[in-house]
């Protein structure tokens, strides 16, 4: 463990610590991305703490399952568990000792006190304080005044107690936030704290204020809903002697609608969205910018380029609204700019699952499939439904797409077609094009008259990439063949 982690070698010192209670939300795994860009730009350090003090509600699987999903994110951590560094331990529950050692430093100087009250005596108060209206709630401090030698006594007896922080009862705490600016706070209004639960593990307060800044913190970036607790961390600093961190408290990510973003609405964690299909590059890059811009009109970007771009300075502080629709038109960008490769390994899983044997297909092929389908996939899992007539040939027609294309004159319409086909000899793209726009000429009708029934036979869907494209793909046998199997079907 070192003493103090802000040192030369990293200008910048910020931390993701979450409490592996439950699923990573959006909201937390923008914290992380903001984190982790800051880092990056500035050349620092970007370490992950795990909070895992509240043994009640400790998850292992939902440690497994966060750390999973910061690395398919593509935030990898500096230091943290599995890459351990200097300063840890990395999980809290591992640091009992050093809250120890710094507990006592607020004892023998006056800062901190036992309390033996017990809850049905906490709620007595709270419920009596509701009676009487009075202006300030909370703990009434009732054992504020007990001495350091008659608290170890009892305890020395048996009895339990917690360590509260003696709040000052008068004055202002005040502190600058990047994002709101100057903020202050009524001592009279804040609580003496919680800081070593009955249990002897650390509340939050606690436990993250000591991390802060043994690990050497020197930005804490977190959620808004912190800002009320920050006069309470800052008069622990000052308890300690130590110099606090800059604050810079995040806007929250609200739904579509104003309200909070939770799974009973939907998609709220990372893992949801990545199981709907959308790519890690599509999830960071929308949530970066549910609060930041990078100083111009881009929207579309990659990790590298807002690292580049990122500043504190440019988030802003109003709340941000979630919208899915904009989501899925930015992951549709992503996959344009995908890598095809990658791309074509997920096609062919997905087509792998529908039992589709791919071992004799040329590679070759595959990747002019992918080429193909990439502009018209909104999600991962898009290319192998959409894939599928490449490869199979349809059984059934669109109903829709039946009744506009096999309609009265489609007949005539595919015969010609066909015939203009079966005489083509290089089955290519660019001749087969030629060959539609020649047909047309002759035949007095427009190129657009002459697609939607073939495309329907040979696919059996309405849309999909360019016909004279598909057509080459799957090759002039089995294109003839299909349009002759739907040929009854039009009049």
């Amino acid at each position: 463990m070192c003493e103090n982690c802000n040192s030369a070698k990293s200008p910048v010192r910020v931390r993701f610590a979450p409490s592996p209670t439950g699923y990573l939300h959006v909201g937390g795994a923008r914290t992380a991305i903001y984190n982790y860009f800051f880092a990056k730009h500035m050349g620092g350090t970007f370490y992950l703490r795990i909070e895992d003090t509240d043994r009640k509600r400790y998850n292992e699987t939902a440690l497994h399952d966060l750390m999973h999903d910061l690395k398919w994110l593509g935030l990898q951590w500096d230091e943290g568990p599995g890459c351990e560094g200097d300063c840890g331990p990395y999980f809290q529950s591992e640091r009992l000792d050093i809250y120890h050692r710094e507990i006592k430093k607020l004892l023998d100087a006056g800062c901190a006190y036992y309390c033996f009250c017990t809850e049905e005596r906490l709620q007595e108060v709270r419920a009596e304080q509701e009676k009487s209206h009075v202006p300030v709630t909370g703990y009434d401090r009732h054992c504020r005044n007990i001495s350091r030698e008659e608290a170890e006594a009892r305890i020395a007896a048996g009895e339990k107690a917690v360590i509260r922080f003696k709040v000052p009862e008068t004055g202002v705490t005040e502190f600058d936030d990047m994002i709101r600016g100057h903020i202050s706070y009524q001592n009279e209004l804040l609580d003496d704290l919680v800081l070593i639960k009955r249990d002897g593990y650390p509340t939050y307060h606690f436990a993250s204020v000591v991390d802060d800044h043994l690990m050497g913190t020197t930005h804490v970036l977190r959620g808004d809903e912190w800002i009320s607790s920050t006069p309470k961390h800052e008069l622990l600093y000052k308890a300690f002697g130590w110099q606090p961190p800059v604050w810079c408290h995040l806007p929250v990510i609200l739904d579509k609608n104003g309200g909070k973003l939770s799974k009973r609405k939907g998609a709220a964690s990372v893992g949801d969205f990545r199981d709907l299909g959308y790519l890690p590059e599509t999830l960071v890059n929308y949530l970066a910018l549910l609060g930041w811009n990078p100083g111009d009109d881009r929207e579309v970007m990659t990790i590298k380029e807002m690292v580049e771009s990122f500043t504190l300075e440019r988030i802003n502080p109003k709340s941000a609204s979630f919208d899915e629709k904009k989501l899925q038109w930015m992951n549709g960008q992503h996959i344009h700019i995908c890598d095809d490769a990658f791309l074509k390994g997920i096609m062919k899983e997905g087509l792998a699952a529908k039992g589709i044997d791919l071992s004799n297909e040329p590679e070759a092929r595959l990747d002019e499939i992918v080429k193909q389908l990439k502009p018209r996939a909104h999600f991962v899992q898009d290319l192998a439904e959409m894939a599928v007539y490449f490869f199979v040939a349809p059984t059934t027609y669109d109903e829709k797409g039946a009744k506009k294309h096999f309609g009265e004159g489609s007949k005539e319409v595919a015969t010609l077609v066909r015939d203009m086909l079966a005489s083509i000899e290089d089955f290519k793209t660019p001749v087969i094009e030629k060959g539609f726009y020649d047909l047309a000429e002759r035949c007095g009708h427009k190129v657009g008259e002459l697609v939607g029934a073939p495309r329907l036979a040979v696919s059996g869907v309405t849309a999909g990439p360019g016909l004279w494209e598909m057509f080459e793909i799957i090759g002039k046998e089995e294109v003839l063949r299909r349009i002759d199997v739907a040929m009854p079907l039009m009049k």
